[in-house]
C-alpha cells in the first residue's frame, strides 16, 4: 500500500535539523524556494522572541529531487541552525568536550524536562530540551511545504488564520468575507495572522502587556482545506478515521492542548437536529464546488463524517497553552538537590500561536497528502493524477 512517512532529527542549539519524506510521487515540481515561502510565514508573527533574530531558515534538499522534479526516492532536507557557533562545545558530539557548559537541572514547569529527564536517567536536562522545544518545528514546515505543493497539484488548498489570542477574539467577521481564500489573505497582512483588523490591534496590545509583565499567552487557530475529494480517509478501523489522524498530528505539535473539527465541542450543547448537515441533489451546479450534484448547506461536521472527508471544506480549529518558558519566573525543585529554585529562563517567545497556525497547515497537508497517496497511490505524478481523475469521473456518474 502506497503511505507517506516522515521523520525529524536534531536538537535546538545542534548543527541544524533534517528531515526525510518518503513516498512522494516522482515528477513533482519542487523547489527551495517553494519551502523556504513556508518556512518564512512561520518565523513571523508578533511576540516572537530573540532566536528568530538569530535564524533565517533556509531548507537545502540533500536528495529526491533532481532538475527541479522529484524522482520517487526520499526526500532528505537540512535546515542549518545558525546559532550553532556559539554552542559547538556545548552541544557537541565528542566526548572530550563533556561538561564544557553547565548541567541544566532546573526543570521549567510545563515543559518536559522532569518527565523526559526521569524518563531517560538524564541529570543534565539540557537533553530533553533540546530536542522537545518548538524549533524541530520549522523541519515539520519545511517537510509539510513539500506536502503542500503536492496537494495543489489537485486543487486542494490549505490556509489558516488565529481565532484568538488571550481573551481576545474575532468578531464574527466572517459574513462580510466572501470565501476563506479572502481570509487567508488578510490574516497573511496582520502581525498576529488574524484576519479581523479591531482584533489584531487589540491582540497586539495584549501581547505587548504580557512582555512587559514578563508572562506568556496562548489562543486558538483554525486550518481550512478546500478542495478536497469525498472519501479519503475511512470507516473501517480507528487508525484510519481521518478525523483522529488530524487530531493526532496537530495535538503532536508542542503546547497544543485541544483540537476540534467543525463545529466540535458546540455541538455537545446543541440537539442532532441543529449540528446534522442534511444532504440536497441537484444536478451538475456548474461554479458549486460539489459538481457531482450531491451538497450540504451547512458544515458543523467541518467537512469530515464517518472518518472520511464528505466534499465540503475541512475546518480543524486547535488550542495552543501560553507558552511555559516565563522570564516571570515559576517555582521548581532542583533535580540534584532537591532544593527549590526559581525554574531556569530559555530565550523564549511571548506568543507563538500565529507561527503554530502555520504549523498546523503543515501537519494538515502532511496528513491529508498521506491520506490522499493512500487511496489513488501511484508512483508518478502522471499516474496519480489519472487516477484521481478516473475517480472523480465516476462520481460525476454515481
Amino acid at each position: 500500500m502506497n503511505k507517506l512517512r516522515f521523520l525529524t532529527a536534531g536538537e535546538s542549539h545542534g548543527k541544524g535539523l533534517t528531515g526525510i519524506l518518503e513516498g512522494i510521487p516522482a515528477g513533482l515540481s519542487l523547489s527551495s524556494e517553494d519551502i523556504d515561502r513556508e518556512l518564512k510565514r512561520r518565523q513571523a508573527g508578533y511576540g516572537r522572541g530573540g532566536r528568530m533574530k538569530i535564524e533565517s531558515d533556509r531548507a537545502e534538499i540533500i536528495s529526491g529531487v533532481r532538475w527541479g522534479k522529484t524522482i520517487g526516492s526520499p526526500i532528505s532536507l537540512l535546515i542549518e541552525n545558525k546559532d550553532w557557533k556559539n554552542w559547538e562545545q556545548g552541544m557537541s558530539s565528542e566526548a572530550e568536550h563533556t561538561g564544557s557548559i553547565d548541567a541544566v537541572t532546573r526543570p521549567r514547569p510545563g515543559h518536559a524536562d522532569l518527565s523526559g529527564a526521569l524518563k531517560y536517567d538524564h541529570k543534565d536536562i539540557r537533553n530533553i530540551l533540546e530536542r522537545s522545544s518548538a524549533r524541530e518545528t520549522a523541519m515539520r514546515v519545511a517537510i509539510g511545504a513539500v506536502a503542500k505543493k503536492f496537494l495543489s497539484e489537485f486543487g486542494i488548498d490549505i490556509g489558516s488564520y488565529v481565532i484568538q489570542i488571550g481573551s481576545v477574539q474575532i468578531s464574527n467577521f466572517k459574513s462580510q468575507i466572501s470565501n476563506s481564500e479572502e481570509i487567508f489573505q488578510k490574516a497573511e497582512t496582520s502581525p498576529v495572522r488574524c484576519p479581523d483588523e479591531e482584533a489584531s490591534k487589540k491582540m497586539t496590545g495584549l501581547i505587548d502587556g504580557a512582555v512587559q509583565k514578563g508572562d506568556t499567552l496562548g489562543g486558538i487557530f483554525e486550518v481550512i482545506v478546500t478542495g478536497a475529494p469525498i472519501g479519503l480517509g475511512s470507516h473501517i478501523q480507528w487508525d484510519k478515521r481521518l478525523d483522529g489522524r488530524l487530531a493526532q498530528a496537530l495535538m503532536g505539535i508542542q503546547a497544543i492542548k485541544g483540537v476540534e473539527i467543525g463545529a466540535g465541542f458546540e455541538t455537545a450543547k446543541k440537539s442532532g437536529s441543529e449540528v446534522m448537515d442534511e444532504i440536497f441533489y441537484e444536478k451538475a451546479k456548474g461554479n458549486r464546488q460539489e459538481a457531482i450534484g450531491f451538497y450540504r448547506e451547512t458544515n458543523h461536521a467541518g467537512g469530515i463524517e464517518g472518518g472520511m472527508t464528505n466534499g465540503m471544506p475541512i475546518v480543524i480549529r486547535a488550542a495552543m497553552k501560553p507558552i511555559p518558558t516565563l522570564k516571570k519566573a515559576l517555582r521548581s525543585v532542583d533535580i540534584i538537590t532537591k532544593e527549590p529554585f526559581e525554574a531556569a529562563y530559555e530565550r523564549s517567545d511571548t506568543c507563538a500561536v500565529p507561527a503554530a497556525a502555520v504549523i498546523g497547515e503543515a501537519m494538515t497537508a502532511l496528513v491529508i497528502s498521506d491520506a490522499l497517496i493512500e487511496k489513488f497511490g501511484g508512483d508518478s505524478m502522471e499516474e496519480t493524477k489519472r487516477n484521481v481523475a478516473g475517480y472523480l469521473e465516476h462520481l460525476k456518474n454515481f
